[in-house]
């Protein structure tokens, strides 16, 4: 943790060395991790206890949000730290989270990225984008109240992200006296939740974000909580295993042609470890070559892992361009314009059969429907219902069908190659977020598409398909309407 002494050696260090300093603090591990829960569970103010008591606030920062506490006047003479975070206007007159409010800061052991999410259900949407990059989730819960309704919607969407480490925070334990039981009782309900998602690593804290307590510093008012403090755990939960290592995926962004004699294809490595000489495949065409050399602004590397910025030269000169990706030879994923995936809907209009959408799936840009709801995931009991469409800040189970062939793998395997956005045509906006859970075939993708027309739809499809074959069942849609 970043006690005084720590704090001394660093500003030692920057004084007399600022370059050991830079370099002290680059090859730290890095944790992404988000506050969720129901509104007025106390997130922003756990950060803003987070940052205080790990000494980092700057000076000025702190006399700000002082005069800005006196203001609000939501904690009397005490500093208000949620408003290190609520920076909007509206939320510090209001006293909520509206946007996601991201923070960084750094201690001995890891550096962090913190993702301060809205409670309340209309920004559900808000949660969702924020959770998207982290690794890991802090799920508060108000020990007056215990388990609610966003509190399982939040767990959920965190777990459907595949964020695999939650921490459970009970906050305001000194609102209930410290009390073991109180604490107990909110575990075992959220314990038989979590199992039901099958989540796998599940820790408990109890704390109170308001006073300190077990948030930096041991409590001593709660004695009979022998655990790490949210801090400890923070810096202690194992992540290095979470990467893919097995897959390679590199997806690429920019072809680099500065002159005559370089050629490099430019872009972030999602998963697998690449070395020069690899056989490679560059799909979706599936031509062949081995890697030449791995560039980058510093060196050539030896070898490449999921999250470097890399620039690839093969051995042979193809054709390669934005949105084709590179993958080993023996270890390929799916190709095709037909998948299933479970999407959350993030604007009021809903998501409906056979309208048109844009997608981004990766760096690769394409149209397409929805063709079916499987079926639609009450968060609260883990239900299926059946729908025929998806209204804001609802969960289901989709059928998609795209104009072009795209390369994908399912997310659980790879979270970069298997999530995906939904974005409307008209307006630009972001309107939907997928995470791709398997591939369907030509053949059932067509059963969903014609599910969607009357029967002398389906046989001038047919018809038409027989005597036009290379025209695109999407193109067979818009003649139809």
């Amino acid at each position: 943790m970043a006690d005084k002494e720590t704090i001394y050696e660093a500003d030692k260090l920057i004084a007399t060395d600022i370059d050991a300093y830079l370099k002290l603090h680059e090859n730290k591990e890095m944790l992404r991790f988000l506050t969720c829960g129901n509104v007025d569970d106390g997130k922003s103010t756990l950060i803003g206890r987070l940052l205080y008591d790990s000494k980092m606030i700057y000076e000025d920062q702190l006399e700000s949000v002082t005069k800005d506490s006196v203001k609000s006047g939501t904690t009397g003479e005490a500093v208000d730290l949620a408003l290190l975070v609520d920076g909007l206007q509206a939320e510090r007159e209001q006293g909520i989270t509206i946007d996601v409010a991201y923070r960084y800061f750094s201690t001995t052991k890891r550096k962090f990225i913190i993702a301060d999410t809205p409670g309340h259900e209309q920004y559900t949407r808000n949660m969702a984008t924020g959770a998207s990059n982290c690794q890991l989730a802090v799920i508060l819960i108000d020990a007056r109240y215990g388990v609610q309704t966003q509190t399982r919607r939040h767990s959920y969407i965190a777990n459907l992200l595949g964020i695999k480490h939650i921490i459970v925070a009970v906050n305001k334990m000194d609102i209930k006296d410290y009390s073991e039981q109180v604490f107990n009782d909110i575990r075992k309900d959220y314990t038989e939740f979590a199992r039901e998602l099958e989540m796998q690593d599940v820790h408990f804290v109890p704390l109170s974000a308001l006073l300190g307590d077990n948030v930096v510093n041991k409590s001593e008012n709660m004695p009979w909580y022998t655990g790490e403090t949210l801090m400890e755990l923070l810096e202690n939960v194992e992540i290095s295993s979470d990467a893919n290592l097995q897959d390679v995926r590199f997806p690429v962004q920019y072809v680099n042609r500065p002159n005559l004699d370089f050629r490099g294809y430019c872009g972030t490595l999602a998963s697998g470890i690449l070395k020069p000489g690899d056989d490679i495949t560059v799909l979706p065409s599936g031509k062949e070559s081995k890697v030449k050399s791995l560039v980058t602004y510093d060196a050539d590397l030896d070898e490449a892992i999921p999250g470097e910025a890399i620039t690839v030269t093969l051995q042979d000169e193809i054709d390669i361009s934005r949105g084709d990706m590179i993958v080993h030879r023996e270890n390929q994923p799916h190709i095709g314009s037909h998948f299933k995936a479970t999407v959350v809907w993030m604007t009021e209009q809903p998501l409906v059969a056979g309208k048109q959408y844009s997608f981004k799936v990766g760096v690769n840009d394409s149209k397409g429907t929805m063709t079916a709801v499987e079926h639609q995931i009450d968060v609260n009991t883990l239900a299926k219902n059946s729908a025929n469409q998806l209204a804001l800040n609802e969960i289901g189970v989709c059928d998609f069908s795209l104009t072009k062939p795209i390369v994908f793998d399912a997310y659980k395997r790879n979270h970069t190659t298997g999530s995906f956005i939904i974005i409307d045509r008209l307006t630009n906006v972001t309107i939907g977020a997928g995470m791709i859970t398997e591939a369907i075939s030509e053949a059932q993708a067509q059963i969903d598409s014609d599910a969607h027309f009357s029967d002398f739809e389906v046989e001038l499809n047919a018809l038409i398909r027989k005597h036009f074959p290379h025209w695109d069942a999407k193109d067979l849609s818009e003649l139809l309407k």
